[in-house]
């Protein structure tokens, strides 16, 4: 069965994306059409960026946690974003898991589900670029909430109810686009 991450964005104290990467997961999983699963940034605790060669020269990683963050993304066959959006851009956080690895990620679609002051479309936007190069194409729907309506006190989770019809559309392409790249990966 096809394996989805849904990949949390933010690593500090306090952040939201854990609760909407839950809340993408409990929407998923009523759809059987893959296997979904939280893939938590902070479980990883992936250092600041310093492998010796970049990744996309090789997969030979001296930093040690960098080993099961390889092999968690090498088994997923696709993604879902969850995308706080820090100073116009992506976490720091997010950046550098990204960065570590290169064909990890290659051939695999993606969605991206954003919140921040402005919906997180800044962030998102900076995201698609960053995954273009590892060759990661992202599909078109992009859920976007607010941290001002679909938030609590910007810090408990309550999307409007039109956000479930989109998290849907974008788990329907993010799927479609998994499977049609399948041969691609398996080269």
């Amino acid at each position: 069965m096809t394996k989805i991450g849904i990949i949390t964005g933010s690593t500090r104290p306090g952040r939201n994306s854990l609760q909407v990467a839950q809340w993408v997961k409990n929407i998923a999983d009523k759809r059987g059409d893959a296997e979904y699963e939280i893939v938590d940034l902070k479980d990883y605790n992936l250092p600041m960026y310093a492998e010796p060669v970049a990744a996309v020269l090789s997969q030979d990683y001296q930093t040690p946690e960098a080993i099961p963050w390889s092999q968690k993304i090498a088994e997923l066959d696709g993604y879902v974003f969850i995308c706080p959006e820090y100073n116009r851009s992506v976490t720091s956080a997010l950046k550098n898991a990204i960065d570590y690895l290169y064909v990890e990620w290659n051939n695999k679609a993606a969605g991206i589900v954003s919140y921040g002051s402005t919906g997180g479309v800044r962030g998102a936007e900076a995201l698609r670029v960053i995954l273009w190069e590892l060759q990661v194409p992202t599909v078109r729907t992009h859920p976007a909430m607010s941290l001002f309506t679909d938030f609590v006190n910007m810090s408990e989770f309550k999307p409007a109810d039109i956000h479930e019809g989109s998290v849907t559309t974008l788990l329907d392409q993010v799927n479609a686009w998994t499977n049609a790249f399948e041969p691609l990966r398996t080269q």
